[in-house]
């Protein structure tokens, strides 16, 4: 009898505990929802304003100088963002309410005024403090924190970008390499799944794209798109490396936070000028759609590269994924080309695989390739993830990132990221 009534004890905390958290992550992923779907039309509506009036560029030093102040208005550092949220789910859990007004601000101001970003790094910052804050009126404990967090990412993730078990998986997968955190699946795919669907309510267009050739599976064909993968490893590590080192070489030139973002906005239309056109302002979303159909400049990559570089190093606000979709599609389209794989195929190659090797998540990447381009070349995707995930070392987007396993062998070896 006392067996029993043990086993039904059980059972019953598993349905509890089961029912708290659809509760939970459907409220998270509710607020996420409506949130991401608001700063999804402001991020549009910003974009279209700076596409019908060329002018607007010329402020974009002064908009960095709003962000700087608006930043020391609320006392919180300009450098706190995504890494603050990783960090939090390791340790309390917590993270500032201050941080979503500021980055759904600040984003909408880079964007506004031609800065090279992309969203994610809002959506994450968003949802990790729409997340925290509903922890901590629900008044959960620290462990539950961790989730709850992880639930406002996947929410407005998915919110901005239409991709639920991307946003699901990505949330995971990306705070510890080599670790998924399955007891998160529920909460955050339910979260997901709601603010999927609050953003079509909204008439948000997820982001899909479609591939006019797929190649047959070959061993040609397997070795054309493990070429591409490598090559992608190595510009997420050109990237990654490059973003860093400028940042903290800006830092250590230029101390004056006012300074060193005027100066930066001040580069970013110097450089416009110089290149010819607005191609490499915001976040590039019309390049990444003509790559997908077979059409990139040689160049396109690196100035990307560039620009991004220097917008996020000077303290614009906004995020790196998006533009490594437009680093990975431009790249993947040119180079695709010459290695033998048709040109839009080999740009759907480079934003799954340029993706993975800049942020260390290699289910999420796979997932990655189905949500946008369906599943009908996944073995060929899986292959360019692979090869990118394993080539592109230790490097990341997010300096707070663990690699706790190697990706050489079965080690532990619980490191940060470069």
């Amino acid at each position: 009898m006392d067996i029993v009534a043990l086993k039904l004890t059980i059972i019953k905390k598993y349905v509890i505990t089961f029912f708290k958290w659809v509760m939970v992550a459907g409220i998270t992923g509710l607020i996420g929802g409506l949130v991401g779907s608001a700063f999804h039309i402001s991020v549009e509506y910003a974009t279209n304003l700076r596409m019908k009036n060329d002018w607007i560029i010329f402020i974009l030093p002064l908009g960095g100088i709003a962000i700087i102040y608006l930043y020391k208005l609320f006392k919180l550092g300009n450098n706190m963002g995504t890494n603050l949220v990783i960090d939090s789910i390791r340790t309390d859990g917590k993270v500032p309410f201050v941080m979503s007004p500021l980055i759904f601000i600040s984003t909408v101001i880079t964007h506004l005024f031609g800065g090279s970003a992309g969203r994610e790094g809002a959506a994450l910052q968003l949802g990790g403090s729409i997340g925290s804050q509903v922890g901590k009126v629900l008044r959960l404990d620290e462990k539950d924190m961790h989730l709850i967090t992880l639930c406002g990412m996947s929410g407005v993730f998915s919110a901005l970008f239409g991709t639920p078990l991307t946003a699901t998986f990505f949330s995971m997968e990306v705070i510890s390499v080599g670790i998924i955190y399955y007891s998160s699946f529920i909460p955050c795919i339910v979260s997901s799944i709601v603010a999927y669907e609050v953003s079509l309510f909204f008439g948000l267009e997820p982001v899909r794209f479609n591939i006019n050739i797929i190649p047959s599976f070959s061993i040609e064909n397997m070795i054309r798109v493990a070429a591409l993968g490598a090559l992608c490893a190595l510009v997420s590590i050109l990237f990654c490396e490059t973003l860093h080192k400028t940042n903290k070489l800006l830092i250590k030139l230029i101390k004056n936070n006012y300074i060193r973002i005027f100066c930066g906005g001040l580069a970013i239309v110097a450089f416009t000028f110089l290149v010819g056109c607005r191609d490499y302002n915001g976040a590039g979303m019309d390049i990444i759609t003509n790559a997908m159909n077979g059409h990139a400049k040689p160049e396109a990559f690196i100035l990307k590269i560039i620009f991004t570089v220097i917008t996020i190093s000077v303290g614009y606000k906004g995020g790196e994924i998006v533009p490594t979709f437009f680093i990975g599609a431009t790249f993947g389209c040119v180079v695709g080309n010459l290695i033998g794989l048709d040109p839009g195929f080999g740009a759907a190659i480079g934003v799954v695989a340029l993706f993975c090797g800049v942020v260390n998540t290699l289910i999420t990447s796979v997932i990655l390739s189905i949500e946008l381009f369906g599943s009908g070349a996944v073995i060929l995707f899986a292959i360019a993830c692979g090869v990118s995930y394993m080539l592109s070392g230790y490097y990341s987007l997010y300096s707070s990132q663990k690699i706790v396993y190697s990706k050489l062998k079965a080690e532990f070896i619980n490191r940060s990221a470069m």
